[in-house]
């Protein structure tokens, strides 16, 4: 009989890094028309397509004194239809040219987006320069967007995700715009169009806009076709609006949105935080990707990977453009629902009281602006990563050094970025989950106030 051999595991071999590639940044082409309107041009000839964003620097924070989310209401308008134009037709004139149309609306920008072959940019622009200018909000049209944005509501109140952001914003911002996440039911059916109308007029404007193209085209070119299409747009110019400030709040406090029946509990920490044009921003964000932002960051390794109370624990910072908030989330069983809390504390006075390992930093780093290359691959990536720079009033070498700014930071900067934005002393804590089952585990961090998930306290 022959003697049993053992064999050795094969063990993988795991490639070194490549240099990280150089990225060869194509010459922006900058105009502005005579009425104001700002267009920047970036060529891209890797496939015969473009895409663009007419992006205007309102949204629902500078309308909040007329309704909540009236920006994000009248951008859905805006794409049923213009004077001359049903939206059937526009929606054939852009299977006709395989192009894509769409507008948006957030807390500070609205968004009129498209894309298509190049060979169609002159038609585009045209049927995008229509829908900027002369929208008709239709009677039908618009009831029809807001029976669907009514159903939408009725939707987010029964998604424990969105009742537990929508309690964070409240609590962090008071009576600023930023504290409204999504309008009620009673003040979407208070909308009217005159008041779409009134702010279409008022801030879909030239001087408040810019236009964003990124793709294969000719410069000048494109910008005779842009003369001709955005030129005769009557001028105006971009509102400012000030806004109460945000609280200040002092000490942790629990939030509790009672969901009876709920299986799982959402937990969501947060707390105010900075901007983008903040001279921290590089140094927070690195310190975010290592704490939470980054699938192999440190409170995923804990609560996901060692203690499986999670699927995909996160945590974000939020840069708005006046106030930016910090948040970690995660849904988790019932039962680990302190537990969870404990070790995001934990992980989040780790990072406050120890510097990371330089391995550690390193491979952050390499993640960081790994995804920011990826981000710049594809046109409409580009053309989003410009639109950051453009609406946050960004030095315009932002993306050029961006890399470069991510691998200076040391140890030093991510410990100190994290004693002084990683604020646990005054964290808001957000649990929405069934009151029966968890309520005793949230009271073991703090006061708690308890509300409804239709938003309103309870008893």
């Amino acid at each position: 009989m022959m003697a049993a051999t053992t064999q050795q595991p094969l063990s993988p071999l795991v490639p070194p890094l490549t240099l990280e590639r150089p990225v060869v940044w194509p010459p922006r082409v900058e105009h502005t028309l005579a009425n104001g309107l700002r267009v920047v041009l970036v060529e891209s000839h890797t496939i015969p397509k473009f895409d663009a964003q007419l992006l205007f620097r309102s949204g629902n924070a500078i309308a909040s004194h007329i309704a909540p989310g009236l920006a994000e209401m009248t951008a859905a308008c805006v794409r049923t239809g213009t004077e001359s134009r049903a939206e059937r037709e526009i929606d054939e004139t852009l299977r006709r040219m395989g192009a894509d149309l769409g507008c948006g609306g957030g807390a500070d920008n609205s968004s009129i987006s498209f894309s298509g072959l190049s060979e169609f940019s002159r038609d585009l622009l045209l049927v995008a320069a229509d829908v900027a200018r002369n929208a008709a909000f239709r009677a039908e049209e618009f009831e029809r967007e807001r029976r669907q944005k009514l159903e939408e509501i009725k939707i987010e109140r029964t998604t424990p995700g969105f009742l537990a952001g929508e309690r964070l914003r409240k609590v962090l911002f008071g009576a600023h715009p930023y504290a409204v996440a999504s309008p009620t039911p009673e003040q979407v059916a208070a909308y009217t169009r005159e008041q779409m109308i009134g702010y279409y007029r008022q801030h879909y404007v030239p001087g408040n806009a810019i236009l964003l193209a990124v793709g294969d085209f000719d410069p000048p070119k494109f910008i005779a076709q842009v003369e001709e299409a955005f030129a005769p747009w009557k001028a105006g110019a971009r509102e400012e609006r000030e806004y109460p400030a945000p609280p200040q709040l002092c000490g942790r406090h629990v939030h509790f949105v009672d969901f009876p029946g709920a299986v799982q509990t959402q937990v969501l920490l947060g707390h105010r935080s900075i901007t983008r044009q903040h001279p921290d921003w590089f140094a927070l964000s690195l310190a975010n990707a290592l704490f939470g932002g980054a699938f192999n960051s440190r409170l995923v390794m804990n609560i996901r990977e060692a203690k499986g109370y999670t699927y995909s624990p996160r945590s974000s910072v939020h840069p708005l453009r006046q106030h930016g908030y910090f948040s970690v989330h995660a849904a988790v069983r019932n039962d680990v629902t302190a537990a969870t809390i404990t070790e995001m504390f934990y992980e989040m006075d780790r990072m406050r009281s120890l510097p990371v390992g330089a391995d550690e930093l390193a491979d952050t780093q390499n993640y960081m602006t790994g995804v920011f290359s990826i981000g710049l691959a594809t046109q409409d990536g580009l053309a989003g990563q410009l639109a950051t720079v453009y609406l946050n009033d960004l030095p315009k070498d932002y993306l050029e050094t961006y890399r470069e700014r991510v691998r200076a930071l040391t140890l030093n900067d991510v410990l100190h970025a994290a004693r002084k934005y990683f604020d646990t002393a005054n964290a808001q804590i957000v649990v929405v989950g069934d009151r029966k089952e968890v309520g005793d585990q949230a009271s073991l961090f703090g006061e708690v106030s308890w509300y409804g998930a239709q938003g309103a306290p309870i008893g």
